[in-house]
């Protein structure tokens, strides 16, 4: 049987729930059964676990900042407390049961709140140091800057190589990576792009959208949803 796979959605002020469908073809792809998680449900957040086999955490808007101890800066986007509430509950009961979890764009961020981490609500403002294009105008299925990755980390023995590129759509990053994550790639203003955690099966975060990348082959942004996938199948019985 293919594992099920839990995918967050993105919501809109009035409610509506929004999937990217590139979302939904890269968990196809890679032998998934993929369901969509709706906001609401964080009271019985358990029993979706025991449900589902995997979880994807997908991008979309910012994170509500007192969630992380902060009050919002000017330049924060729209929060939508109702899909905070969802992810971090999930993000935390399938932590706790060790079910594999990929993190994407602000799912990645998500993981590090979820952790008890912090992020900067916008690195055009906060960032210490002049930082590149981190909201590409380029079409979102090209890569356009690249991350190093840590030797020895996951990301690096996919890739087989030290650096790979990625595309960028976002304008917050992570701040203070906590335990159990660690930070295995960062761009060359070394901005946060990837974490990893060492005490889970698979709990990786990734701030670049390899949904979009797999579309036109990428063999990197492939081999992370098939590895997803292996992992969801290797804890079913």
């Amino acid at each position: 049987m293919k594992p099920v796979i839990g995918i967050t959605a993105d919501v809109d002020k009035d409610g509506k729930h929004l999937l990217n469908n590139n979302y939904v073809q890269a968990i196809i792809r890679a032998g998934g059964l993929p369901f969509i998680i709706p906001i609401g449900i964080e009271g019985d957040s358990a029993q979706v676990t025991d449900l589902i086999d995997g979880l994807l955490l997908t991008g979309g808007g910012d994170i509500d900042p007192l969630l992380f101890g902060e009050e919002p800066h000017p330049n924060l986007g729209q929060v939508i407390p109702a899909r905070d509430v969802v992810e971090l509950e999930l993000t935390r009961q399938m932590m706790k049961c060790d079910k594999p979890i990929l993190g994407i764009c602000r799912g990645l961020q998500v993981l590090n709140v979820a952790a008890g981490g912090t992020i900067y609500q916008d690195i055009y403002k906060q960032h210490v140091q002049p930082i590149i294009q981190h909201h590409q105008k380029a079409p979102t299925s090209h890569a356009t800057h690249y991350v190093q990755l840590k030797k020895g980390s996951f990301l690096e023995e996919l890739a087989g190589s030290g650096r790979i590129l990625v595309n960028s759509f976002h304008h917050q990053s992570l701040k203070d990576v906590p335990e159990p994550f660690s930070a295995v790639g960062v761009a060359t203003d070394q901005i946060i792009e990837a974490i990893e955690s060492a005490q889970h099966q698979f709990v990786i975060g990734v701030q670049w959208h390899p949904e979009r990348l797999a579309e036109n082959g990428d063999s990197v942004s492939l081999g992370i949803f098939n590895r997803f996938i292996r992992a969801c199948n290797n804890g079913k019985s």
